[in-house]
This record gives structure tokens, C-alpha cells and sequence, in this order.
């Protein structure tokens, strides 16, 4: 459908998303803006497809059956990072068992890293708010808390679910 794809996201827990949200906040005071998506949560992608409307309603039943057997876990914030030739800053989760084993429900990638993008730009730009980012930054515990599916360009929200229970 003309390019368009599916998107699975693991989403995080109110403190982690206010902790994240706040380090991008304070990046976009600085007059960075980026070509991030804004207005959905921080997240971590779990998986892509080409969309469709038969995979759009086999990854809203996968969705709800992972986040039923599925309960929320901690995932440690312990460093950030650019990459994407320079181009994209991110935070990121320690890659740990629980956090790959709900991964590979949506499908295995080579070289996967859980992140949660705080800026894509230019990478003269990423680098220039790279300070900003280290002052901010300080390692935290959050947790995994909904999985969201979403399709992109232009973004449509399709479903969420908290992990553990249907919502």
C-alpha cells in the first residue's frame, strides 16, 4: 500500500516515558527539531511489515496474545548512542533475555537494537545536541510496559495493549 508499513513498538511505563520524553524535550528547547515522529510514545521497535489489511489484523491479534501472556519487566537505561551514519540519537535499554524473547515474537533481525530515538537530523546537528543529551542523561531502571502498532507515513495509530492485560 503504496510504501506504507506496520510498525510493532514495545511502549514503556509513565515514569519511563517521562524520563525519555523529558531528554528530548530538552533538546527540542535548544532549537533542534529533527525528523523524528513525534507525538506517539517512546518506544522501542520490535518489528516492521509491509501493510496490509491481512497482516494489519494478524498483528493485532499477535499484539493481544503476547501482551496476555506477557507481564511488564524492568529494562535498564544505561547509555545513549548515535547511529544511522551519525544521523540518529537514541537511549537505550540493555538488550537482556526478556526483552529479546518478546523481540523475536514480532520476528528475528541481525544487528537489532532496542532504542528509543531522541533526534534524527542531519548528522551535524546530532552531534551538536549530543551534549545536551549527555548532560541530561543519567542510567535509569524503566520498564516495558504496552506493545502499540502503528503505520507509517502518514502515522495511524492502530492499537495498543498493556502487556499483562487487554486494554
Amino acid at each position: 500500500m503504496d510504501g506504507k508499513r506496520l510498525y510493532v513498538l514495545a511502549g514503556f511505563d509513565d515514569a519511563t516515558e517521562r524520563a525519555l520524553a523529558g531528554i528530548q524535550e530538552r533538546i527540542l528547547e535548544a532549537g533542534f527539531t529533527g525528523r523524528q515522529t513525534m507525538g506517539i510514545p517512546m518506544h522501542a521497535t520490535l518489528g516492521s511489515l509491509p501493510s496490509a489489511p491481512e497482516e494489519e489484523a494478524r498483528l493485532c491479534e499477535l499484539l493481544r496474545e503476547v501482551a496476555a501472556d506477557t507481564r511488564t519487566f524492568p529494562v535498564a537505561f544505561n547509555h545513549i548512542g548515535v547511529f544511522g551514519g551519525g544521523e540518529v540519537l537514541f537511549a537505550a535499554p540493555d538488550t537482556d533475555g526478556a526483552l529479546l524473547s518478546l523481540k523475536e515474537r514480532f520476528g528475528r533481525e541481525f544487528g537489532w537494537t532496542p532504542h528509543a530515538t531522541l533526534l534524527i537530523d542531519d548528522r551535524e546537528r546530532v552531534l551538536a545536541a549530543l551534549p545536551i543529551a549527555l548532560k541530561e542523561f543519567r542510567s535509569f531502571a524503566g520498564r516495558v510496559a504496552y506493545l502499540h502498532l502503528y503505520e507509517f507515513f502518514p502515522t495511524r495509530h492502530i492499537l495498543s495493549v498493556g502487556l499483562g492485560e487487554a486494554v
